[in-house]
């Protein structure tokens, strides 16, 4: 490709995108540049403070579990307050539990801080979900979503080297310069983004018709809330299941490292061209693929003996989280009423932060009692199922509702040609 059709390709893709939407992203790359405590909380536990592995996973799961409850606080807050009142508090909140999580030395202490992070860190979710579909059109959505887990994943694969580096030096320093960047965020939000959530008719409360009995009472909602959980549960075997079973087959972390790399390195390389080929097709026959990349492409492990053969299993199950990521929350946002998107998105968000909670048992439960090989089928088994539930749910998809026209503040967001 030439230099000049690569120049009309990236035009193509950040084109006729509301400024809003561009300091949301600026937003996100912020946050995720700054990520330390996720990254390095279990050798932060082990190495710095001398604790053990069973209080290190103890902490992850609380902090998860804060990641689960937060979820459908956060959807409701972002219906009820405002995407941008929620964003705030979120933020602000964030900053400053990551701060107070560097000084804490009880393990008590750490074990509670570190819940009140996973609550405080996962509330903004919903709420950038849900203001990125009321600020773009519906058929940029796929490409918006996608360009906001292209800077997740840029931000992370930048912050994990550098954390890397920071932990050498200070892992207080780390938390503080997280905290610093995410108020950093809390700033951006404050300062350049209006309140987007849809007007309410005359006469109406916003609230009248969409909670989350709503939500919960919305089959076919519920039925991808369902996918989307057996889903996350397979790429969440990236980070759980597949570290221990190369370890079990004699590979060092370093091994495991080189392999998992290729993970970012593709998502980075290849999230906007793959993005440019999907945003007009199907969303019902992209969830199916992706679903059957994820479930064999964790299933093709099973046959590995070299890093290299890991690094290409690796490719075929990133490739369907490409796919996956902006088509299934655009599917979220299709299927959500105007005035229910943060409840919508809330519960959605909380079937990934459910998977992370059960994938880490799942792993370890199978391939100690079975073996990897066993974890592996498993999950090819998931992936067929979740792709068969998708081609079921997903026949006759209602249309997609309009971005909407009157916002709760003044002016509407400008359109950015870049």
């Amino acid at each position: 490709m030439s230099v000049a059709a690569l120049r009309r390709a990236a035009h193509e893709t950040v084109s006729g995108l509301p400024r809003a939407f561009w300091w949301l992203w600026i937003s996100t790359l912020v946050n995720r540049l700054g990520a330390f405590v996720a990254t390095f909380m279990a050798l932060y536990l082990t190495l710095d403070r001398g604790y053990s592995a069973s209080y290190a996973g103890l902490v992850a799961s609380l902090h998860g579990l804060g990641g689960v409850i937060s979820s459908l606080g956060a959807g409701v807050m972002t219906d009820r307050l405002g995407r941008r009142p929620t964003l705030l508090l979120a933020q602000a909140s964030t900053a400053a539990s990551v701060a107070l999580l560097g000084f804490m030395h009880d393990p008590v202490a750490i074990a509670a801080v570190a819940f009140l992070v996973g609550l405080t860190s996962n509330a903004s979710r919903p709420a950038v979900q849900a203001m990125m579909a009321d600020i773009v059109r519906p058929e940029d959505r796929v490409r918006a979503f996608s360009l906001n887990y292209w800077a997740i994943n840029l931000g992370f694969a930048v912050s994990s080297v550098a954390a890397g580096f920071i932990a050498e030096f200070s892992y207080l320093a780390g938390f503080l310069i997280e905290a610093g960047m995410t108020a950093v965020c809390a700033v951006v939000v404050f300062l350049k983004l209006p309140e987007s959530r849809p007007a309410v008719p005359a006469g109406k409360a916003a609230t009248d018709d969409v909670g989350l009995g709503t939500v919960v009472r919305d089959g076919r909602f519920m039925g991808v809330v369902g996918l989307s959980f057996l889903v996350a549960l397979i790429f969440q075997q990236g980070f759980v299941g597949l570290p221990v079973a190369m370890g079990e087959a004699g590979f060092t972390p370093a091994d495991y490292g080189m392999a998992i790399a290729v993970n970012g390195v593709l998502i980075v390389a290849l999230q906007i061209p793959v993005t440019r080929f999907i945003e007009d097709r199907d969303p019902r026959r992209l969830l199916v693929v992706s679903s059957l990349l994820a479930g064999y492409g964790f299933g093709l492990t099973a046959f590995a003996g070299s890093v290299g053969v890991f690094a290409l299993t690796v490719c075929v199950w990133t490739l369907a989280e490409i796919v996956n990521a902006p088509t299934q929350t655009g599917l979220v946002v299709r299927l959500s009423p105007v005035h229910g998107r943060g409840r919508y998105q809330g519960m959605y968000t909380m079937s990934w932060s459910v998977a992370a909670l059960v994938a880490p048992l799942m792993s370890g439960f199978v391939i100690d009692h079975f073996g990897a090989e066993w974890m592996w089928g498993l999950c090819a088994v998931i992936g067929t199922a979740a792709a068969a539930g998708y081609g079921t749910l997903m026949r006759h998809l209602p249309p997609e509702e309009p971005t909407m026209i009157e916002p709760t503040t003044t002016a509407k967001p400008e359109t950015s040609a870049a």
